[in-house]
């Protein structure tokens, strides 16, 4: 029975851990995760930050859990670290300081290639395994092998001809302050369209957060399910995120959107050292390509500019460079991190 200690705080390091689980043998976990995998020391929910006042309550507990963990580490035959490096960065150094043996594995590497790029050396100081989920990031961290996007593992379907099933997804986001900036946009927007109009909406938000930050969704079919949605319908209108690839590696046509405070948009203008938003279109940048889809950032997003894209896109061009994307990420990344994690 393998020890394996589990760092995994967001929803979406559940969703990557899960598949590397299944190809386990035999495993027992301890540390931050899921419930539906065993009996965390934390579960994940409990550091989702639900309000500013939360912030303070939640830095207490991560102090607390870093130092927990870093004890629990002395009994485990290994450490899974994946994404969050504003916990898992100091989880690794406390973790080190105390035991200089247990291999620790980083799976979802910081993006060190948008901002912060001093960490990858903190990261390869820390941790004996670098699994890196993109092609390019060998030319950030020496030491990081590629093993594959966990995408791949996920998406089941994907298209191989454009379809017209009448069916637009709109995602707004899976953070609350992204769902408030594209909301009334979309909305807007969907009434032009003569078509069913999909909203997916993100498993973590309760019932009261839904009624709070999407308001009247008349006129709308609610979906929780991103790649069923993606793959039956012929065009989304997508917030900035994984979604974004999720939806160019399915092959429906869409639109990236990205909308915040002036503040915080420029913040973000001024550390993000990169061309694009969508995680498809930095691929192919570092590939020296062309961007694969549009892009419509803070005041280019409007209901006039999406529709526009709507009616303007290039749909064959796009599908036939979104198929090229598959063989730029090559293969899933779940098996390979399994078995880093057996040696």
């Amino acid at each position: 029975m393998r020890k394996i200690l589990v760092s995994a705080l967001e929803p979406s390091a559940n969703l990557h851990l899960k598949p590397v689980l299944e190809h386990l043998k035999e495993y027992e976990l301890s540390g931050i995760f899921d419930k539906e995998f065993g009996s965390p020391l934390y579960a994940s929910s409990e550091f989702s930050v639900m309000g500013f006042l939360d912030i303070f309550a939640k830095i207490a507990k991560a102090q607390k859990a870093i130092k927990q963990m870093a004890l629990m580490s002395l009994e485990a035959e290994h450490v899974l670290l994946i994404d969050s490096p504003a916990f898992n960065l100091p989880l690794a150094k406390a973790i080190r300081k105390i035991n200089k043996s247990v291999p620790i594995t980083w799976y979802i590497l910081p993006k060190v290639w948008a901002w912060k790029k001093k960490r990858a050396k903190k990261v390869q100081k820390y941790c004996t395994n670098l699994a890196s989920i993109f092609p390019f990031e060998d030319r950030f961290y020496k030491r990081c092998v590629y093993v594959g996007n966990p995408l791949l593992d996920e998406i089941k379907k994907s298209k191989t001809q454009l379809v017209k099933s009448g069916k637009i997804v709109f995602m707004p986001g899976s953070r609350k302050s992204e769902v408030r900036a594209l909301i009334d946009i979309f909305k807007q927007v969907a009434k032009k369209l003569d078509k069913e109009n999909i909203i997916v909406i993100p498993k973590h938000f309760s019932c009261d957060e839904v009624s709070e930050l999407y308001g009247d969704l008349t006129g709308f079919t609610i979906s929780h399910d991103t790649h069923e949605s993606l793959y039956e319908a012929e065009f989304a209108f997508v917030c900035s995120g994984t979604a974004t690839l999720e939806a160019a590696l399915i092959g429906t046509p869409f639109v990236l959107c990205y909308k915040a405070k002036k503040l915080d948009y420029y913040i973000a203008r001024m550390l993000v050292k990169l061309k694009y938003a969508g995680l498809a279109n930095i691929i192919f940048d570092f590939c020296g390509q062309a961007p694969l889809h549009k892009e419509l950032l803070q005041y280019d997003v409007s209901v006039s500019n999406l529709l526009s894209e709507y009616n303007d896109m290039d749909r064959e061009t796009y599908l036939q460079r979104a198929q090229k994307l598959k063989g730029i990420l090559m293969h899933g990344s779940s098996q390979e991190v399994a078995k880093i994690i057996e040696v």
